[in-house]
């Protein structure tokens, strides 16, 4: 017999279905358009009408990151890139917003899980454990003796973007063998989405 309960229950079982994967196609779909329309434009000055296919935007996008990361190899190019961030460095606001998704960024893209991007379980009050991620081991650039052999250790709340950075000493951190993708994912999600 349905029920409005068994209704709702079916209702957001087939929204946690589609709704993560509409939001990343939506996100992909978004992220690919706007390539394909700001170098679209682009190609279509320098290639004749009729040499022109819908989707060279984005593979235009895609050949410029790899060239660009290409030239990151060059001292000259990457000393030219330094110096332009110094500047970038110097105007308030957008300093602030470049300084966080460079920082996220490099915090996301770096190779293993191991060294600064370790995940660890920290054991509080005896009873409570949380999962944290290494974030800076060496705390010297604070200049105070309060950190000193300290780790910096990120807990973030699930469900938002937030969190808690804190410096804890070395012995309290439980290493974890486990990729930092999946515990993101464990602690995001409150362990709800994490298959047992």
């Amino acid at each position: 017999m349905l029920t409005l309960r068994s209704l709702n229950k079916t209702f957001f079982t087939g929204l946690a279905a589609l709704l993560p994967i509409t939001a990343t196609l939506y996100f992909l779909f978004w992220v690919m358009g706007a390539a394909e329309t700001f170098l679209a434009s682009i190609l279509q000055l320098v290639l004749p009408d009729k040499w022109y296919l819908p989707g060279m935007g984005v593979v235009a996008c895609l050949v410029l990151i790899f060239l660009v990361g290409l030239l990151m190899e060059f001292f000259l190019i990457k000393s030219l890139a330094l110096k332009f961030e110094k500047i970038i460095y110097r105007v308030p606001l957008v300093k602030s917003i470049y300084g966080a998704m460079r920082e996220l960024l490099s915090f996301l893209l770096q190779g293993d899980s191991k060294g600064p991007r370790q995940v660890v379980a920290v054991n509080f009050a005896g009873d409570i454990t949380l999962i944290g991620f290494v974030t800076k081991r060496d705390l010297t650039f604070l200049r105070s003796d309060a950190v000193n052999g300290k780790i910096a250790v990120y807990f973030p709340l699930s469900y938002q973007i937030g969190g808690y950075t804190i410096m804890l000493p070395a012995d309290q951190l439980i290493p974890l063998d486990i990729p930092m993708e999946k515990a993101m994912r464990f602690v995001m999600t409150a362990g709800i989405i994490e298959k047992e």
